[in-house]
């Protein structure tokens, strides 16, 4: 026998899972937001938050809340598509839990129990932010964020980011490698595996960082390699995606997504932080890289790709937008998966076509407020004369 209210919020939860998304009636020609999250804390199967054992639990109390789903990792499988989630609970502490569905943008239901990631330091403390690479070797590998106490500082909220490592071939079994180690930086956060081999080498896009929270030297997104992933040492990182003064990258970046292939160069999707009067403000962008020397940019549009709009901006942490997944289907299709706040998780649709024209055909940043006005006026004052030229203004206003 279970209690009344199980069978009230089992139905409040499977209406949830089943429901409708579409997109919104937004235009920019690149890509398309969705109407609702593909997760959120609602989504988290009621089994796992409450105690069903009415000896244990007359009063159906909740008992090991969910707080959060959000920074995803993603791939699609024999046809079904898969998150890789960030799932924080209310006691603060993050762990990896999958969710499947066989449409990309609903119906995304996690499977019964959370991943269980073996501990290799005993001083883990919290794991997040998996991102997912199908490599050319044959494994799926995982890398993530591990978080300990930095007992070198007394202050409490001190810590050491490291780049934890995993491999599996079906997302429920998974091997735990060593830690990457970078001798460049002390720490590291938002480490991306290459997908393919780079000169016979498996390949990371790294973010240097002097302490937990601050970059310090680090200038950017890096990019090393390294001849064994089981015991990855990378000896020399060099930096590919600059920090730049007053650009979205001013106060620290790093690499989102698993770069996608094109025959004009890598497609890399990044985040940028900039400082604000209300606090740090996480925002997409995008740049392209050579498709034989994945370390050398040869494209960079100016601005971001996507910064948080409506609701989005508020959560946990505000003016957060977040990616560490994406899927690309089988007719071009990229569906990015982004966090909102730290607090949800979302779903944006373009094409390899759409990014690609994006990235290698818009211009670049010039740096500067009268530069960058210049730019602007030369593309007003063409269109202006396509438009004299099509009928549709005959006279300036």
């Amino acid at each position: 026998m279970l209690h009344k209210r199980y069978y009230e919020e089992q139905k409040k939860y499977e209406e949830l899972i089943h429901r409708e998304n579409r997109p919104v009636e937004e235009y920019n020609g690149i890509l398309r937001r969705y109407e609702h999250p593909v997760l959120t804390r609602e989504h988290a199967p009621v089994f796992w938050r409450y105690d069903l054992d009415l000896k244990t639990n007359p009063d159906f109390q909740e008992r090991l809340g969910i707080n959060a789903t959000f920074n995803s990792g993603a791939i699609k499988l024999n046809g079904k598509y898969y998150l890789v989630a960030r799932v924080e609970g209310a006691d603060r502490k993050s762990f990896f839990a999958v969710a499947e569905s066989d449409r990309p943008t609903e119906g995304f239901r996690f499977w019964d129990y959370p991943l269980e990631i073996e501990e290799i330091d005993s001083e883990e403390t919290n794991v997040y932010d998996m991102r997912l690479t199908a490599h050319e070797d044959g494994w799926i590998y995982g890398v993530f964020c591990s978080e300990s106490k930095d007992k070198n500082d007394p202050d409490l909220s001190a810590a050491v980011a490291k780049a934890g490592i995993v491999r599996t071939k079906d997302l429920k079994t998974w091997e735990r490698l060593d830690n990457l180690v970078t001798l460049d930086s002390p720490q590291q956060r938002n480490v991306v595996l290459h997908p393919e081999f780079v000169d016979g080498q498996y390949a990371f896009y790294t973010r240097p960082m002097d302490s937990f929270i601050d970059t310090g030297s680090g200038g950017g997104i890096g990019f090393g390699t390294c001849p064994d992933i089981q015991h990855a040492l990378i000896r020399e990182e060099r930096i590919i995606s600059q920090r730049k003064y007053h650009q979205i990258t001013e106060a620290k970046n790093g690499e989102c997504i698993v770069p996608i292939r094109t025959a004009e160069g890598w497609l890399h999707i990044a985040h940028g932080v900039r400082n604000t009067a209300a606090g740090l403000r996480y925002v997409l962008y995008a740049y392209g890289t050579d498709l034989h020397k994945p370390w050398e940019v040869i494209a960079e549009p100016s601005g971001l790709l996507m910064g948080p709009r409506r609701e989005e901006r508020t959560g946990d942490v505000s003016n957060v937008l977040f990616s560490n997944g994406a899927i690309v289907d089988e007719d071009g299709t990229i569906y990015l998966y982004y966090a909102s706040s730290d607090t949800r998780l979302h779903v944006a649709t373009t094409t390899v076509g759409l990014l690609s024209e994006y990235i290698f055909r818009t211009p670049s940043d010039p740096g500067r407020s009268a530069l960058c006005v210049q730019q602007r006026n030369k593309m007003i004052r063409h269109n202006l004369e396509i438009l004299a030229q099509s009928g549709e203004r005959t006279g300036e206003e």
